[in-house]
């Protein structure tokens, strides 16, 4: 029986790479939907070769003007609430949606799926009790896709004895060896030149910052219930090793995998079944040289805002965290503030009064945390770029 498959956000990377990666054995698959924003060129491309049941345009715009210029009957939907029509439990579906935009497809989809992957952070850093709380409701699967998650997720299965201590590596970005002096004139051309993964723009900002690697931290916290003081960012930068696994029954394991997104992703989806994907041979060279350093904070300022959550979770306050550091990197991004103004700026906002409020409040649904994502943005934006043009 093939096994059924569902991609939010296919015209993506992690949801391209998924494509790639069923387009190598279609026989075993069925696409049940696929679904794009904007990117109506490439949910068309992929319609034409996987032929899923339905696609989901969600923007409103790009939906009409799919419909128009469409003559074929194609079936297309406008809302991810459209997800409840499905009849039959799907297998296996990942939210490959980047940024905040995906946690409110992943809430739907959950009673409709036996396995949830999940590529998104904010979705699980902003409503992971929401998230939690479905998949305990509907006995839904859940397997973490951040690289480092998933090695985590790896090591701990069929472990019986208590961790000790998680290491999760960041390569440290693009500007490992500078010093601050030399990050204040950082152009963002610069700050998104990742030197070991090809990702999207915001994502190799938030790594040039480590702000990534703090999110990755909040994240662990939450998906595997572990003690902050359990957890550590250590830097590798050949980003060879994804986790380090301390027990307290003296064993230490490790995993290491090619720098290549489709390796968690491939084994989230042949969970249950033998498959095989062509990686590169063992390298020993990287093996004998992992040049493990400490973050220091000095060099890393934005390691200092794990301090805000060392005591609390699955709180509003993340909605806080994940809506402001957005807003600053678009803002960089536009060149409307400086590099090292992101980590200043996102401190500053963490701080403010109304928002510290947040910290004893948890979300109680979706719309609660949209409402406080749009608003924590336009304070943001309020607050670095309006009061400097009055000045």
């Amino acid at each position: 029986m093939k096994k059924k498959i569902a991609i939010l956000g296919s015209t993506g990377s992690i949801g391209k790479s998924t494509l790639s990666i069923i387009s190598r054995n279609k026989k075993k698959f069925e696409i049940i939907f696929l679904s794009t924003n904007k990117n109506l060129k490439e949910i068309s491309r992929q319609y034409k070769i996987f032929k899923p049941k339905f696609i989901i345009i969600n923007d409103k715009k790009n939906f009409q003007k799919f419909i128009k210029s469409n003559k074929k009957n194609i079936k297309a939907f406008n809302t991810y609430k459209d997800i409840c029509k499905l009849k039959k439990k799907i297998d296996y579906t990942i939210n490959a949606i980047s940024g905040f935009d995906g946690l409110e497809p992943t809430l739907k989809i959950i009673p409709h799926t036996k396995t949830i992957a999940i590529a998104n952070k904010e979705s699980i850093i902003c409503g992971w009790n929401l998230i939690k709380k479905k998949i305990d409701k509907y006995k839904t699967k859940f397997i973490p896709i951040d690289s480092e998650h998933f090695s985590i997720w790896s090591l701990l299965k069929g472990t019986s004895s208590e961790v000790d201590k998680i290491y999760i590596t960041a390569s440290g970005g693009p500007f490992l060896h500078l010093n601050q002096k030399k990050l204040k004139n950082i152009k963002p051309q610069q700050a998104i030149k990742h030197p070991k993964w090809n990702m999207g723009k915001k994502i190799s900002i938030d790594s040039a910052t480590l702000i990534n690697k703090v999110f990755e931290l909040i994240e662990a916290k939450k998906i595997f219930n572990i003690d902050f003081r359990k957890l550590e960012i250590i830097l590798h930068p050949d980003s060879y090793v994804h986790a380090i696994v301390k027990f307290k029954n003296g064993i230490t394991k490790i995993l290491v995998h090619d720098t290549d997104m489709k390796i968690p992703i491939f084994n989230s989806i042949y969970t249950d079944e033998d498959g095989k994907i062509s990686t590169s041979p063992l390298n020993f060279s990287k093996l004998n040289n992992f040049k493990f350093q400490k973050v220091k904070s000095k060099q890393f300022t934005s390691i200092k805002i794990l301090n805000f959550f060392k005591k609390i979770n699955n709180s509003l306050y993340e909605t806080v965290l994940v809506s402001a550091n957005d807003e600053l990197v678009s803002l960089y991004l536009e060149n409307k503030i400086g590099f090292l103004d992101i980590v200043k700026k996102l401190i500053m906002i963490m701080n403010l009064k109304e928002f510290k409020k947040m910290r004893l409040r948890k979300p109680k649904n979706f719309d609660e945390i949209n409402k406080l994502n749009k608003y924590v943005r336009l304070k943001t934006y309020s607050l670095c770029v309006r009061s400097s043009q009055n000045v």
